[in-house]
């Protein structure tokens, strides 16, 4: 039996590794694309115009003692060893750590929070304690929940990182691409080679944009071995010219390189820290794609094959370098490809282009789940979201910002023309992204990890040192291309702001002029109005109350469905809410008023469902809630008889086979039909042939009459089919608001509402059952 188990516990030890190593092939596609190509254009950036070289090769050394002592620490580091352990259950980037701090400490975003929405296992997987009373965690938590301006600068903070993502999503493939097309230069000769470079350059940008809507995992198989290949490639070219120039080039990892470098150099070197800076694009990568992978997986593949193949070509370039001089000043001749034998150069710019198209779809990729993440949180226009893979939850393509990204792409690369100013441009992107972090880290490291505040301090001090050090020197190229960057994260910076502040206004009115509980149940019973047959769907964004939006259609119209479901499709602060937590459903009033609240939770990284199937889930959750007859909690934390109002959390019925299900077919006639294993409860007979619905429940427990009877109109009312009413809202600056306020809300805000998707564009809602209200919200 010792030796059974034993056997078996090696089987599934086995399993287990081919994953995690299967895993780690897959990232060096998606992860590493960006990053693997960074020599293409470091050193020639580096030595473009500040610094160059002389006979004793301090400044390749200096160099190259940079690149190493970066790569080491920045990466490998900081990254690998230390921000991939800050995951939001398995998720990471900027706003994963965002929403770990949400969830730590009351400092959320998002208006419409509950304290249902802390019951989820999601929320509750990283076993959030609260920091001691007399520990400085506790006295910094209780700081932020105290003070609006720290959580909006929290907030600000995140959506820079966010902006300088979008920005890297606009250069990083204008780069990549253009410098792995310059080495066309060494074919067709320096004075005609700009004229093939930039069209070229952009026909790939083209091309590579126009595929994006069929997804990654098309494609994906192709990514792996491409920038394996490329690896493979440059490691071994390293390896070439480092026996064949300059077997001694590993001196040069010596720190005391770097202050022999800066002390010659002085402000030369110091500006020339910005195309150093380059050999760490992408780093962020392998924690913005955290949820594709696992952490082991991202780890080993950098440890162990990307990590060591990039200080092999920089060692390999700058031994190369130290026996080929410049000669008057000729910048070109410090590219990538002088350092490759002159027989394989062309094989090498094949692969070198494939493997910058892989970087570039990464980061692209990349830009799409940030403005998702956005998006939900409430922080960005709606746009149309298209799901490209049925498996992979982050394969998605946003048309409207694909396109805009192409565009920019173009107008930099035409724009710019050379990989001094897009390096320019890049490296102040990258260096801002990873300030963000560490910044962020910090307030992790306190109040999510509970460590000593003396940790975070050092954590801060040690690498914001050196990226303040990165920083300053991008910076100080403002006018050269770092001004891209710093103008297109001012844009979208308004952009959200502008969102979120009209958002949470408009939010605002709506809490402030609801409907009490007490109005809609004052009606009476028959409410005092026509009941037809079907149900209605009220969309809105309270998850309690009656929206003023429903008051001003009963006035105007005295008459609505047999079934009111009153909806909140809402986001909460955590990547995914599992399908047996997604429903909050209860009634709204007594039982034979035929109103409930449905309140449908999804996560910043969830997938929304079409709307066929997310109509048959949301009926399903109501009948399942009326069978079991569950007291739920209070939305608001008081007492069941003041409100009416109980919700209860319900599955989908893919999560609960054993509860209520809803099978729809052609028929003519409907009975109650029972079994000795489960029961169907039927619609009444009808006249004329159309779309039988019924419902097949457990046998046990049993159910009461008065249930039966809810569940047999919930049915009727499904047969006759689903009406979506939704409010049209006309938000303005009311009388006396400041002139920055009416310029944000009825100018900015209004044009970002009037040119985005609606708040029901998630559900696919149909136009021949969609009856709009409109209503001006003077906030």
């Amino acid at each position: 039996m010792d030796l059974e188990t034993g056997v078996n516990q090696n089987r599934v030890k086995k399993e287990s590794w081919k994953t995690i190593l299967t895993l780690a092939y897959q990232s060096l596609g998606v992860v590493y694309g960006d990053l693997s190509t960074s020599p293409l254009y470091v050193y020639k950036s580096t030595f473009a115009e500040d610094i160059t070289h002389s006979e004793s090769n301090e400044e390749i050394y200096g160099v190259l003692s940079f690149v190493f002592w970066t790569l080491t620490l920045v990466p490998l580091l900081k990254y690998v060893f230390i921000v991939l352990k800050a995951d939001d259950n398995g998720e990471g980037g900027t706003f994963a750590l965002y929403s770990l701090l949400c969830r730590h400490a009351k400092v959320n975003s998002l208006p419409s929070c509950q304290l249902a929405d802390e019951d989820l296992s999601s929320y509750k997987k990283d076993n959030i304690i609260s920091p001691a009373p007399t520990t400085f965690g506790a006295t910094l938590k209780s700081t932020l929940e105290r003070h609006r301006v720290l959580q909006r600068f929290l907030l600000i903070l995140a959506l820079i990182g966010a902006c300088m993502v979008i920005g890297d999503g606009i250069l990083t493939p204008s780069l990549s691409v253009f410098s792995a097309v310059s080495g066309i230069e060494l074919a067709i000769g320096k004075e005609h080679h700009k004229y093939v470079e930039v069209p070229l350059t952009c026909v790939i940008l083209i091309a590579l944009f126009a595929l994006q809507h069929y997804g990654t995992h098309r494609v994906g198989f192709l990514f792996a071995p491409v920038v394996i290949i490329w690896l493979m490639c440059i490691s071994a070219i390293g390896v070439y010219n480092i026996i064949k120039w300059d077997r001694h080039v590993y001196r040069a990892l010596s720190p005391y390189y770097m202050y022999k470098f800066l002390k010659k150099t002085q402000r030369g070197g110091w500006m020339s820290l910005g195309g150093i800076l380059l050999c760490i694009t992408g780093s962020e990568a392998m924690f913005a794609d955290l949820g594709h992978f696992s952490q082991l997986s991202i780890q080993i593949a950098f440890t162990f094959m990307v990590y060591p193949s990039l200080i092999l070509a920089y060692m390999g370039q700058a031994a190369y370098l130290s026996q080929h001089h410049v000669i008057e000043n000729e910048s070109y001749r410090i590219g990538f490809y002088v350092s490759v034998p002159e027989i394989l150069r062309l094989p090498v710019l094949v692969i070198a282009i494939l493997a910058a198209v892989v970087g570039s779809q990464a980061i692209i990729t990349g830009t799409f789940s940030i403005i998702k993440q956005c998006s939900s949180l409430g922080c960005f226009p709606r746009v149309k979201i298209v799901n490209t893979s049925s498996k992979i939850h982050g394969q998605i393509y946003i048309p409207e910002i694909n396109w805009t990204l192409m565009l920019l792409c173009l107008a930099v690369t035409i724009g710019f023309r050379d990989t001094k100013r897009m390096g320019n441009a890049s490296g102040l992107a990258v260096i801002t992204v990873m300030l963000v972090t560490t910044c962020l880290m910090s307030l992790v490291i306190v109040l999510c990890w509970r460590k000593s505040v003396l940790l975070a301090l050092c954590f801060v001090i040690f690498f914001g040192t050196i990226e303040a050090l990165y920083f300053s020197a991008s910076l100080i190229k403002f006018l050269e291309g770092a001004w891209v960057p710093i103008v297109m994260a001012f844009a979208f910076m308004i952009v959200m702001c502008i969102w979120h502040y009209g958002s949470l206004k408009k939010y605002e009115f709506d809490v402030q002029n609801k409907v009490s509980v007490e109005w809609l149940l004052g009606l009476g019973p028959s409410l005092g109005i026509v009941r037809v047959r079907g149900i209605g769907l009220i969309h809105t964004e309270l998850v309690s109350g009656i929206p003023a939006i429903f008051s001003h259609f009963v006035t105007n119209l005295p008459a609505f469905h047999q079934v009111l479901v009153f909806l909140c499709v809402k986001s909460v602060p955590v990547p995914h809410v599992k399908h047996e937590e997604r429903f909050l459903v209860g009634h709204i009033g007594p039982r034979e008023y035929r109103i409930y609240r449905c309140i449908v939770r999804y996560g910043y990284r969830d997938a929304h469902k079409d709307d066929s199937e997310f109509e048959n889930d949301l009926v399903c959750s109501i009948a399942e809630f009326i069978r079991t007859g569950k007291m739920g909690l209070n939305v608001n934390g008081e007492d069941l008889r003041k409100d009416f109002e109980d919700l209860t959390v319900v599955g989908t019925p893919s999560t609960h086979l054993s509860g209520v299900q809803l099978c729809e077919d052609e028929d003519v006639s409907a009975e109650l039909v029972g079994t000795s294993e489960r029961k169907e409860i039927l619609s009444p007979r009808v006249t004329k042939p159309k779309k039988r619905v019924r419902f097949v429940i457990p046998e046990s427990p049993k159910i009461d009459r008065s249930a039966q009877e809810e569940l047999r109109e919930l049915m009727e009312a499904r047969e006759a089919g689903i009406a979506y009413i939704l409010g049209h809202s006309y938000v303005r600056a009311k009388q006396g608001s400041s002139l920055f306020k009416k310029i944000a809300i009825n100018f900015g805000y209004d044009f970002l509402r009037r040119n985005s998707r609606p708040s029901t564009y998630t559900l696919s809602v149909p136009h021949a059952s969609t009856l709009e209200v409109g209503m001006v919200y003077n906030v």
